[in-house]
C-alpha cells in the first residue's frame, strides 16, 4: 500500500527525472525488475521501488555514521562529478571526483605512501627544511611532484585506511573501483541507472544518474542520514 509520505517522495523524484532510464538496447537484463514501461524510446523507472531502496540506502549511511566508519565517495562523471565531491565535502569524507586510481583499494599500502609523500610536500615545515638542503631545480622538481599527486589522489588526501563502504554514482561508469570493492568485500551504495548491472551494488538505488537535479536530491538525502548518525 502506498502512503501519502511515499507518493510525496516520488513526485519530488519525478520531478527531477529520476524515472527516465536507458533505452530498452542499452539496458541490463538485471534491471527489468525495476521498470514499468516506455515513453518512446526511453524506458521508466519504478519509482516506488526507487524509494523503497534509497529508504534502505539511507538506513545504512546512518549506521555507518554511527559506527564511525569511513566512506569514499566516488564519481568522476562530467554531469554529476562536481556533487559528489560537494557532497563528500558536506561530511568530511574522502573521495574519487575525477579518474578512479587503480589500487585505491586493492592496492592501499602503495597508495598510502603517496599519499604521505603528498602530506610531506604540502608541509611547510618539511618543505623549509628542504630548502636548505636542496638546489633550485631538485625544489622544482618536488614542486612539479607535488602538483602530480595532488591531481592524481584528489579526495583521498584525507584518506588514512581502506574505506568501510562506497558511495558510487553510476557504477557502470565506475567499474574499476567497482570492481577493487567487491574483491575486497566493501559493501557499496550506488545510484545507478538501467545500463549498470543491479548486482554490482549491496544497496542500489535505481534512477537517472546523468541528471544533475536526481543525483542532488538523492546524495543531499544519503548526506541527511549520515548525519543523523553522526547526532545519534
Amino acid at each position: 500500500m502506498t502512503t501519502g509520505s511515499d507518493t510525496a517522495g516520488v513526485k519530488r523524484l519525478f520531478d527531477t527525472g529520476a524515472h527516465f532510464a536507458q533505452v530498452k538496447a542499452r539496458r541490463h537484463p538485471s534491471m527489468k525488475p525495476y521498470l514499468v514501461g516506455t515513453k518512446g524510446r526511453q524506458e521508466i523507472f519504478d519509482l516506488v521501488k526507487t524509494t523503497e531502496q534509497l529508504d534502505a540506502a539511507k538506513a545504512v549511511m546512518t549506521t555507518l555514521a554511527k559506527e564511525g566508519k569511513t566512506i569514499l565517495f566516488v564519481g568522476g562523471k562530467v554531469e554529476t562529478a562536481a556533487l559528489v565531491k560537494k557532497a563528500a565535502l558536506e561530511i568530511a569524507a574522502p573521495y574519487v571526483a575525477t579518474r578512479w586510481l587503480g589500487g585505491t583499494i586493492s592496492n592501499w599500502v602503495e597508495i598510502k605512501k603517496r599519499v604521505d609523500r603528498l602530506a610531506e610536500l604540502s608541509d611547510p615545515t618539511a618543505m623549509s627544511a628542504h630548502a636548505k638542503s636542496h638546489t633550485k631545480l631538485e625544489l622544482v622538481m618536488m614542486d612539479r611532484e607535488k602538483t602530480k599527486l595532488e591531481t592524481r589522489l584528489d579526495g583521498v588526501i584525507t584518506l588514512t585506511k581502506r574505506p568501510d563502504a562506497l558511495l558510487v554514482v553510476d557504477t557502470k561508469h565506475e567499474k574499476y573501483a567497482v570492481k577493487e570493492a567487491r574483491e575486497a568485500g566493501i559493501p557499496i551504495i550506488a545510484i545507478m541507472s538501467s545500463d549498470c548491472n543491479v548486482k554490482d551494488a549491496t544497496y542500489p538505488v535505481v534512477a537517472n544518474d546523468a541528471s544533475r537535479e536526481t543525483v542532488k536530491v538523492l546524495l543531499a538525502d544519503l548526506i541527511a542520514a549520515f548525519k543523523a548518525g553522526q547526532v545519534a
